[in-house]
């Protein structure tokens, strides 16, 4: 089913699906489309407003912060006062600045995720790709 999902979805401007490399395998526990917002008005926001309508979830940004921006990390509050096992990492381990992570950051602000399992039947399969072709299309900029 995610492969007749990703071909419904083939050559759709501004919407990039999964790629699998050789000898992977592809769970699909949820299928992700990067969603570019210089092609598609609102990014992934804007494409799950209108998958909403048609009563379709999903989730623009998949969580809504990296772990490393949770305080446990920023604040490396642990066993008390100990800060352990910060105090083991060289320093630059624990440099969660946003800069050295530029791919993080800009996959949140393009990735919409959509639930996906094994019950899908070509049916939901061909709804939910019409209505993805539907939203880009009415997204598209430049297209109005």
């Amino acid at each position: 089913m995610a492969e007749r999902f990703t071909a419904a979805l083939a050559g759709l401007p501004g919407i990039e699906t999964p790629t699998i490399v050789k000898k992977g395998t592809h769970s699909y526990w949820k299928y992700c489309l990067m969603v570019d917002p210089e092609k598609i008005e609102g990014g992934p926001q804007g494409i799950a407003k209108l998958l909403k309508e048609g009563e379709i979830a999903s989730a623009p940004r998949y969580i809504q912060k990296p772990a490393f921006r949770c305080e446990i990390f920023e604040k490396q509050r642990t066993f008390g006062n100990s800060r352990w096992p910060f105090t083991l990492a060289r320093p630059e381990a624990t440099d969660y600045r946003p800069e050295g992570f530029p791919g993080t950051f800009q996959a949140l602000d393009h990735i919409l995720v959509l639930p996906w399992n094994e019950k899908m039947t070509t049916e939901h399969v061909d709804y939910v790709a019409w209505a993805v072709r539907e939203a880009a299309s009415k997204l598209a900029r430049g297209a109005r």
